[in-house]
């Protein structure tokens, strides 16, 4: 059962590799903006995204990068870390990922490890991404309501 369980998460993850397949600029301006949707603080004036899985902060930091004019001096990171994992090795991975200078880290929420909520700790911690810009954000949510607007969602 365990082999016939592996063969098909193999087979699903070939599937899902063709069917997405490569992504045209559209079809990644639109995944970006679903992602954000879904996971991004919808704070006035600032874009701002939080995720602990590196793939889905990279592809955040890229979206944000191509569609839009990115001041890279404005961009923050903030790390909530549980207390006794290694800070500086957390900052060196996510800053290499993001592209985003160590320097330009906020003071991490060093979080202590309660048994009874949660036993899974990230060891790289969780990444909140801002990029602190009026504009943007107003470009971000109208894709958003856009998005969310489409036709093509709406029943019938």
């Amino acid at each position: 059962m365990e082999r016939a369980k592996l063969a098909e998460i193999d087979a699903l993850l070939a599937e899902g590799r063709t069917r997405i397949g490569r992504l045209t600029d559209q079809e990644f301006l639109v995944a970006g903006t679903a992602l954000y949707a879904g996971e991004g603080a919808k704070t006035q004036g600032t874009v701002k995204f939080a995720n602990s899985d590196p793939r889905m902060i990279q592809l955040f930091c890229t979206w944000l990068r191509r569609f839009f004019e990115v001041d890279e001096r404005r961009l923050r990171v903030r790390l909530y870390l549980h207390a006794g994992l290694d800070l500086n090795g957390a900052v060196a991975f996510w800053s290499s990922l993001t592209r985003i200078p160590a320097g330009q880290f906020t003071k991490p929420y060093r979080a202590v490890a309660d048994a009874s909520i949660r036993r899974a700790e990230h060891p790289l911690g969780c990444p909140t991404v801002t990029y602190s810009c009026t504009r943007t954000h107003r470009a971000v949510m109208g894709l958003v309501h856009s998005l969310l607007s489409c036709d093509s969602i709406l029943p019938g």
